[in-house]
């Protein structure tokens, strides 16, 4: 148990310096920047105690929050997507699948797996953008920044899902 929480401790660590020092400043088009962040949520056994799944989703999107200067958007972010996660995988996940079962794509098939990832990203960044933005009069470039955001961060977690790093 020790040993699971210092390895989702590193992994956390690791995706809020990878956010804040490389990928806060990356702009395609000046507007798509990946958040790789999400994917910590997919390290989250189904059997892990809701409030438990929902503190560390807290602090992620805090330590995110502190190093890009964000108040409390990527908190909130991750906060609501970390009270989708378990749910949506009980949902999504196959019928005879345990309860220790964690969203991969050996574990749920490719095209769920892929599916579970998007509706977790969509949430996080729609959140997110809502808030950053906190108005609707330029709604346009707020959807494009949404959109290619989103899109980015999902191809980008789908990468970082393939290097299948150790179970937190």
């Amino acid at each position: 148990m020790l040993v699971g929480l210092i390895i989702r401790l590193i992994l956390m660590l690791a995706l809020a310096a990878l956010q804040v020092l490389v990928l806060n400043d990356v702009h395609l088009f000046g507007y798509a920047t990946p958040m790789l962040y999400v994917a910590f949520l997919l390290r989250f056994p189904l059997n892990t105690p809701r409030v438990g799944v929902l503190l560390w989703a807290f602090l992620m999107g805090l330590t995110v929050d502190v190093g890009s200067g964000t108040p409390g958007m990527g908190a909130a972010a991750m906060t609501l997507a970390g009270m989708l996660c378990q749910p949506l995988l009980r949902v999504m996940s196959p019928r005879d699948a345990t309860d220790d079962i964690v969203a991969t794509p050996h574990s749920m098939g490719r095209m769920t797996h892929f599916h579970y990832v998007a509706i977790l990203v969509v949430v996080h960044h729609a959140v997110f953008y809502l808030l950053e933005s906190f108005t609707f009069h330029h709604p346009i470039p707020l959807l494009i920044s949404f959109a290619s955001s989103a899109l980015l961060s999902l191809v980008l977690i789908i990468v970082f899902e393939t290097l299948r790093l150790p179970k937190a």
